[in-house]
């Protein structure tokens, strides 16, 4: 997508890491186009049926949507699960004869569009070389086409135009990290044809049918923020920033995170109203064991989206349910719970009016991990990794504080309550017992 507006644009800005403790946290508002919330995410993998019903079980999540040969659609199957606002897609390719793959009838209306990259082919070579992974971010924009076309004026790579208009929806692409691409979406009402539609382009939508009548739902809202693994943090920083404008919410280095066996360099990025959160981790060396992102890095085959934190807003009761379908019951198990000491220390450190004398109790009983920083307060959990690899792996959290007031577009309309975005921090208190218990579990593979 290079081209000479894109050679004249303005150099990047050059990151440095500093460390948690030298960090000053600004927001410059610097985005180069409106970027509201996170829209979906889409996996990849070789099975959606399969794998949506696994996720589905695992996590409270609701069929809202689907494009497979029942609509039309003989290039691949793909479904659509939401709770609340949280939106995960699961696609696989079919095995489309040789000679037929670009065949526009054959296509669905998604595909004739020429919206995104579903080409057969490539997307079973993406799961041969990373397993199930995810694909695209997706974000809700004012405009698709619009951040598109910034995006490639300054330095974001697309294989190839990919933004088009079904009528109510404009999508678009382009590169993030690795085979990940940064996927751009925007409703548009006002054009002809328009009509509401619970996803996208090419999709229609499944109906809740009796005796389920009411969704699917563990409490998930939303996606709170989705993590990358990259071989090289500043270049990908650097790279991020000066397409899309978004600003530096965090960072934490070796010193910051690390155990005595490995350790990590993080980045968080952020939008203006930093409801939108891309952390970004790069592995460090000279430790006595290989850094668990390396040891990612290795086994998804390049960079990659490393894990997505998930929003509740009662973590207590949503790992309760979670915890009914794992084990081999058709969800997803947890890390072990953090050592003794951890819950014996646990109030010294985040403070006792961090949470209540119940849910201090809650928090150890269901194994989950406490933090805090100067504006919250931070609850977490994370799952083993959701398929073979030791790759992507799911991240729970409730943040507790940092309420704000905001207006309403409508000036008639009272403000509005809602929680600032990264509340409570990132878990850097707890990284080094997340880090103990991914080595536990590495060491458990005969790798």
């Amino acid at each position: 997508m290079a081209s000479s507006e894109a050679n004249a644009a303005p150099a990047a800005k050059r990151h440095k890491l500093v460390g948690c403790k030298n960090f000053v946290r600004n927001n410059p508002k610097s985005d180069l186009f409106t970027m509201r919330k996170f829209h979906h995410v889409e996996f990849w993998c070789r099975d959606a049926t399969t794998t949506a019903a696994r996720f589905a079980v695992g996590l409270g999540m609701q069929l809202v949507a689907k494009s497979d040969l029942t609509t039309g659609n003989a290039r691949y199957a793909s479904y659509v699960l939401q709770s609340n606002d949280l939106r995960f897609v699961f696609s696989a390719p079919y095995d489309v004869p040789e000679g037929e793959e670009n065949d526009d009838a054959r296509s669905s209306m998604f595909e004739k569009s020429g919206v995104l990259s579903h080409d057969p082919s490539f997307m079973r070579t993406f799961c041969e070389r990373h397993g199930l992974a995810v694909r695209a971010v997706c974000l809700l924009v004012d405009d698709a086409a619009v951040a598109f076309y910034t995006s490639g004026q300054h330095g974001g790579r697309s294989p190839a135009f990919s933004s088009a208009c079904d009528g109510f929806a404009r999508v678009s692409e382009v590169e993030l990290y690795g085979d990940v691409v940064l996927r751009y979406y925007s409703f548009h009402a006002g054009e002809k044809n328009a009509k509401p539609k619970t996803f996208l382009p090419g999709y229609e939508d499944v109906p809740l049918e009796p005796p389920h009548t009411t969704p699917l739902t563990y409490g998930l809202q939303r996606l709170d923020h989705a993590v990358g693994n990259v071989p090289n943090l500043l270049e990908t920083v650097d790279y991020i920033t000066a397409m899309t404008g978004m600003h530096e919410f965090a960072e934490f280095t070796a010193e910051d995170v690390g155990t005595v066996d490995s350790g990590l360099n993080s980045m968080v990025l952020a939008n203006d109203d930093e409801m939108i959160l891309l952390p970004v981790n790069e592995p460090t060396f000279g430790t006595k064991r290989k850094s668990q992102i390396q040891t990612y890095l290795e086994c998804n085959n390049g960079a990659g989206l490393q894990h997505l934190a998930l929003k509740s807003d009662d973590v207590f009761a949503t790992v309760r349910e979670m915890r009914k379908h794992g084990g081999g019951r058709g969800g997803f198990e947890f890390q072990k719970p953090a050592s003794a000491d951890y819950y014996a220390n646990l109030k010294a450190r985040v403070g006792e009016d961090a949470l209540t004398e119940r849910q201090f109790k809650e928090v150890e009983e269901l194994g989950l991990l406490v933090d805090r920083d100067d504006q919250g307060v931070l609850v977490q959990i994370f799952t083993k990794p959701l398929g073979d690899r030791p790759t992507v792996f799911i991240e729970i959290i409730q943040r507790i504080g940092c309420l704000r007031e905001v207006k309403s577009a409508d000036a008639n309309a009272p403000p509005r309550i809602e929680q600032a975005g990264g509340c409570g921090g990132f878990g850097k208190g707890n990284f080094s017992e997340l880090f103990k218990s991914i080595e536990n579990y590495e060491r458990t593979l005969k790798m």
